[in-house]
């Protein structure tokens, strides 16, 4: 469907979008290909993403993000008191021996942005990194995400009965995940707390002790958030928590 905006600006702000996800510079081709618009009209916008700082040329020729987005993305966090609330949250975790914590939040119909992300103290970690593009169809927090803002179907229902969802291999063979829903004012789905890891790790008593660790959390973040704890409190209080993992939901609940 066409924007409704300025087309020079439509197409400004695809070219930027097309090194989401990408750690690479970019080549005039790889853009071109990646944005379906001609050489000239990319070497023409460039021109003025780069005049601001949005776009530097390397040597080589290609390009890649300069220092603007980063300078906004750092505006953002100072005025975005999300970045206060959560990352706590999530250092608490981790510091509790959980796999890495993760907040995501819904960026379209098909996408989901890891916004805030801290790595376990473990050896080996599953790739992802804050600023990532995830599926919303696959992972543990996509699942969450989609249930949690109305999607139907069985699987849905049991994650809206529960407040959590699971993944194996769904995104990576080899990772595994699981996520539980943070709620902000008026009952709306604030994002999908999250921890993951390698698949070995995720043993049944691991998944049991990980879930109410989740649970807690989500607890906590969602009355700081403004938003009404009462179903998370009732699956925190019901999941089971055996031998050294209870004290370890103890710290997280501070």
């Amino acid at each position: 469907m066409p924007s409704p905006g300025v087309a020079a600006v439509d197409r400004a702000l695809t070219i930027l979008a097309a090194f989401e996800g990408e750690p690479t510079p970019l080549s005039l081709a790889d853009l071109a290909r990646r944005t379906g618009l001609y050489k000239s009209t990319l070497l023409r916008l460039m021109t003025s993403l780069q005049e601001f700082g949005y776009l530097v040329q390397l040597a080589d020729g290609r390009y890649h993000l300069g220092p603007t987005p980063f300078r906004l993305g750092a505006v953002y966090q100072r005025v975005n008191n999300l970045h206060d609330q959560v990352m706590p949250v999530l250092r608490q975790l981790v510091a509790a021996g959980t796999e890495s914590a993760s907040f995501h939040v819904r960026h379209d119909a098909k996408q989901r942005l890891c916004v805030f992300r801290v790595d376990s103290q473990h050896s080996t970690l599953d790739r992802v990194e804050a600023g990532m593009l995830l599926p919303l169809d696959r992972g543990a927090a996509g699942k969450v995400i989609l249930a949690f803002d109305g999607e139907m179907g069985d699987t849905f229902g049991e994650i809206r009965k529960n407040c959590i969802a699971t993944s194996f291999g769904e995104r990576d063979p080899d990772c595994a995940g699981l996520a539980c829903p943070v709620f902000g004012p008026n009952g709306k789905l604030a994002g999908a707390l999250s921890l993951s890891g390698p698949k070995p790790r995720f043993t049944k008593e691991n998944i049991r002790a990980m879930s109410s660790l989740l649970l807690t959390a989500a607890t906590r973040l969602t009355r700081s958030l403004g938003g009404s704890s009462e179903l998370l409190e009732k699956m925190s209080t019901s999941a089971p928590v055996e031998g050294h993992s209870r004290e370890m939901s103890r710290r997280v609940g501070k």
